[in-house]
């Protein structure tokens, strides 16, 4: 799979990184001009927020909640301390008022932006395998080097796959999750994705069950409009989300496909995140 390469550094001053975002500046700000597809929004300094490719980690802040913080913060410890800050210190809105050190050196791996104008991409640490600016074909042992493969490893994160993400690369990310969810490690043995969960308030979600973030925020934005949780599958069918079923091969138009509500409260996604692939939007 080919991917533009760019060198740089990794800084937190000033953002809001948590376990599969955090901000990257390119040591030349050209190189952003070079990505592929849509391009990432890049400070003329050449920095840019990241969205790491194949992976989700639970939400420390998104609409003003988030999901239960031990795990958000873990995984954002670990990037952070993969990625070789040693501290950092947080305001209470969650942004690095300052970290040791103030960056630190490494490169990305991007075939383009998202909708929310962030460079996805894949994340090494230190010096880079070929020269910023260049194509680079990303097989599997490069994939081993990266945060992202990292991260996927400890169960940290869920695995979360766009069509931007080749197959191999999808198939090593699902093995390393699908090991250490029978591990035990990470945040698997709390998650009640596929199991099933009871919904009696905001709460629930907030701060009680560990569930696929793509979930999460969906009902997050669901409960703003003040609805009963009965009334959630016919939400998600507006909101059309487009996606294939992997083991299968079925196109789908809406999460509501792929998620039930029993007894007006209780909630359950029908496959394991990582037989879903999502095209992006």
């Amino acid at each position: 799979m080919p991917m533009l390469l760019i060198q740089g550094k990794f800084r937190l001053k000033g953002t809001e990184p948590d376990g599969d975002t955090v901000h990257f500046v390119a040591d030349n700000p050209n190189d952003w001009t070079l990505v592929g597809g849509k391009h990432p929004v890049h400070a003329v300094n050449g920095d840019a927020p990241l969205r790491l490719e194949g992976i989700d980690a639970l939400e420390t802040h998104y609409g003003g909640e988030h999901q239960p913080l031990q795990f958000g913060h873990a995984a954002a410890a670990e990037l952070l301390t993969w990625l070789g800050f040693n501290s950092m210190e947080r305001d209470s809105k969650e942004k690095v008022t300052a970290s040791t050190p103030e960056t630190t050196p490494g490169y990305i791996l991007t075939g383009g932006g998202d909708i929310h104008n962030r460079a996805v991409a894949l994340a090494g640490r230190g010096a880079p395998p070929a020269t910023g600016g260049t194509a680079v074909t990303v097989d599997v042992p490069l994939l081993r080097q990266t945060a992202n493969h990292h991260m996927a490893s400890l169960g940290l994160v869920y695995p979360t796959f766009y069509t931007s993400l080749f197959r191999d690369l999808r198939e090593e990310l699902t093995k390393v999750a699908q090991s250490a969810r029978t591990a035990g490690q990470g945040l698997w043995p709390q998650d009640v994705t596929t199991t099933g969960f009871k919904v009696t308030a905001l709460s629930t979600i907030t701060d009680d069950v560990v569930i696929l973030p793509k979930l999460f925020r969906r009902l997050v934005d669901y409960f703003d409009l003040g609805m009963s949780v009965s009334c959630f599958p016919a939400y998600l069918a507006g909101k059309e989300d487009t996606l294939t079923v992997l083991s299968t091969g079925e196109r789908l138009v809406g999460l509501h496909h792929v998620v039930t509500v029993t007894n007006g409260h209780s909630i359950r996604m029908t496959h394991p995140v990582e037989d879903l692939l999502f095209d992006e939007g």
